[in-house]
């Protein structure tokens, strides 16, 4: 197949050249050689990669598409879409990876040779490298429960289970043909395993809402309180983020389903890229089909679809698996709890994200009563907001360990880890949420106590939470936080508020003096571009996941860099003193000016980076003109739902250096100024929440 026949869409086109989209549309209004569409919808239209490669390097906006960008987009325009293309590439990185030299041979030649030989060369390396399943059959026939009204007992036998990756045949590999070059030709470059991670992360990136990722750190967290373990089982992998964080070792098993065929394929690739542990992955829904019915593993993690109705709750009425009790039909999370514990072998440790409220529900409160009796429920954990989504709620950690003949332990371990959140998008401050939870979990472990820690752990006796409710949130037992010195405290923050307040009316702008309007001649960033006055880059998915990024967030509200990077090794734009950005989504005209604390910083999605040339323009005048109005208002294009910049079409004035540095100096002025505004009115903020809390908790006198 030819590579034309790869198809790619306006954004797809708009990333090839480095603009916005509105420069694409204008493209195609105002050049008629333009290519014409040859897919998609009469909205959202799709062109031929090789056509619109051509045009633009004919048109001198484009000198080479970058080997990353090809591949991405001949995987994102792939005839069988991109799930398939990436199932291919992850085989073929698979090999490259496990056997170089088989790959330099197969690949020699044509593409119908390519794709006639590969097949069995895939077969040779994706056999032992992703175990079979478990599918010796198993048949209970003698149920845990006896149905009433002498109604035949439920008899169940597991299905049985074919691996998640299979190696394609060749004629579905031959349409995957010029990608699998592509993609062995990164490889080469990048390597196998940050190949992968760099399309799949780029797939999950540009497909938000199809897919609940687990973030990676709140990964690491739920790893380490499981600790170390020889077999691991995630029912529900989906990407595979928690079997990641819990390989460490080349002689561990891990085990992975989940019900989508297509994630449980992609997570065993990844985890065989990312590992050399065993990997045994399966597509099935795991309630009603669970792949391991014989698994006994050392650890099992957990993130299990929330809210689920359709679970099974007819289906599986009588089997074994509810050791605890028989979960209501509102209660899918409690079904996934006791699955966890009966693929635990005795003193396994199971630790699950759950809603907030599975620990109080009604319905769940006799199940959660004999988790707690029988000593099953070790701990749970209140996160901080934002620390996985649905971002708006304080999910929680369920660590539970399956009894053994040891007596149940009369203490269970709660904490609240809430105070660690933070303002920005960047989640919470994960180290101290780390600390705190790993420190209060190890010493509950060792000892089966812990002494109280105000406001954020102690250990409550099994006893005082078998009430009528069984309320296990955290926040409803610990002790409120030490309010040592919080009237000093509140006494420092309105000294400060004070402070910033004469600072802003000191930085308050002199009266302007009224002035005939300027005609300047102008020119654009666009031209600007062109004639080298300055560099113009975009924001993307990539970079190192140490390095903070600058998020479309931070630059509106002016705070520090607070987003994180995706698992991907693609190479992140990196902030400068003197550059200017700006957000592209949103309509509003704001530009900020990086300075020494921000330079180094990736540069976020939906930003656009702007860096002068000192010998042409001062990066204050350049940021003050392109916050203008009026300026915005015509460098924008509107769609149904949001509002685009064309920041190419931005102008500013034709100016000599000096006149610039002129407005320039008034530009940083009014920047401080606003700062100043931004700054007290955190500090009011904080200063009147705090005076409620003081008042309402008796640390604040109304005197």
């Amino acid at each position: 197949m030819q590579d034309n026949a790869t198809e790619v869409t306006a954004a797809g086109i708009a990333r090839l050249a480095g603009v916005g989209r509105a420069a694409v549309s204008n493209w195609r209004r105002r050049h008629a050689d333009f290519p014409k569409p040859v897919g998609g919808t009469e909205t959202s239209p799709s062109f031929a990669l090789a056509e619109v490669e051509a045009w633009l390097r004919h048109q001198g906006k484009l000198a080479e598409v970058p080997l990353r960008e090809r591949v991405w987009q001949q995987l994102a325009g792939h005839p069988e879409g991109p799930v398939t293309a990436l199932a291919h590439a992850g085989c073929v990185l698979l090999l490259i990876h496990d056997r170089p030299t088989v790959w330099l041979e197969v690949s020699a030649g044509s593409d119908e040779r390519l794709a006639a030989m590969l097949t069995g060369a895939l077969e040779q390396v994706t056999a032992p490298r992703l175990g079979p399943v478990n599918s010796s059959p198993s048949v209970n026939t003698k149920p845990a429960v006896h149905p009433p009204n002498g109604a035949a007992p439920a008899v169940h036998t597991p299905a049985v289970h074919a691996p998640a990756v299979h190696a394609p045949s060749g004629p579905e590999l031959l349409p995957s043909a010029p990608l699998l070059r592509g993609v062995a030709e990164l490889a080469a470059e990048m390597g196998a395993r940050q190949t992968f991670e760099f399309l799949i992360g780029r797939h999950l990136d540009a497909n938000p809402r199809q897919y609940t990722l687990t973030p990676t750190e709140l990964a690491r967290l739920m790893a380490d309180l499981a600790g170390p373990a020889d077999s691991v089982l995630d029912p529900a992998c989906g990407t595979g983020a928690l079997l990641r964080a819990a390989a460490t070792r080349p002689d561990q098993r891990l085990y992975a389903q989940d019900s989508a065929p297509d994630l449980a394929a992609l997570t065993a690739l990844r985890l065989a890229l990312h590992t050399r542990a065993t990997v045994h992955g399966a597509a099935g829904d795991t309630l009603r089909a669970d792949a391991y019915p014989e698994l006994r593993a050392e650890a099992v993690l957990c993130h299990p679809p929330f809210n689920e109705r359709n679970w099974g709750h007819d289906e599986l009425a009588y089997d074994p698996r509810w050791e605890y009790g028989f979960p209501a039909r509102n209660e899918s999370e409690l079904a996934w709890v006791q699955h966890a514990l009966a693929r635990l072998q005795d003193g396994g440790t199971a630790v699950l994200l759950m809603p907030p409220a599975s620990a109080s529900r009604r319905s769940g409160r006799r199940i959660r009563a004999d988790l707690l009796r029988r000593g099953a429920l070790r701990a749970v954990v209140a996160l901080p907001v934002g620390a996985a989504p649905p971002y708006n709620i304080p999910l929680h950690l369920w660590v539970l360990r399956r009894p053994g003949r040891a007596p149940a332990q009369p203490e269970v371990l709660l904490a609240d880890v809430g105070q660690f959140a933070t303002e920005g998008r960047g989640g919470p401050d994960w180290r101290a949420v780390r600390e705190a939870v790993l420190d209060a979990w190890r010493g509950f472990d060792r000892a089966g106590t812990l002494d109280e820690r105000p406001g954020l752990a102690r250990s409550v006796p099994v006893i005082e939470l078998l009430d009528d409710d069984v309320d296990l949130a955290p926040a409803r037992h610990l002790p409120p936080p030490a309010a040592a010195e919080g009237a000093e405290a509140l006494t420092a923050v309105r000294e400060r508020l004070g402070e910033t307040l004469r600072l802003t009316a000191d930085l308050t702008p002199p009266p302007a003096e009224a002035a005939q309007a300027a005609r300047w001649p102008l020119t654009t960033v666009g031209e600007l571009a062109r004639g080298g006055a300055l560099v113009l880059r975009t924001g993307g998915n990539g970079g190192h996941a140490r390095v903070p990024v600058l998020t479309d967030h931070d630059v509106l509200a002016g705070t520090a860099p607070s987003g994180a990077l995706p698992e991907s090794d693609e190479e992140a734009v990196l902030t400068g003193p003197g550059d200017v950005v700006l957000p592209v989504l949103g309509g509003g005209a704001v530009a900020r000016v990086i300075d020494d604390a921000t330079g180094g910083a990736a540069l976020g999605r939906n930003l656009v980076l702007l860096r002068p040339d000192p010998a042409a323009l001062d990066p204050w005048f350049l940021a003050g003109f392109l916050r203008g109005t009026a300026n915005n208002r015509q460098a924008s294009s509107y769609a149904s739902t949001a509002t685009r910049l064309d920041v190419r079409r931005l102008q500013l004035p034709r100016l000599p250096l000096d006149e610039q540095r002129r407005y320039g100096a008034r530009f940083r002025a009014l920047d401080e100024f606003e700062r100043a505004l931004r700054h007290a009115g955190r500090l009011g903020e904080q200063l009147v929440r705090g005076m409620y809390d003081g008042l309402t908790d008796g640390t604040v006198t109304p005197d």
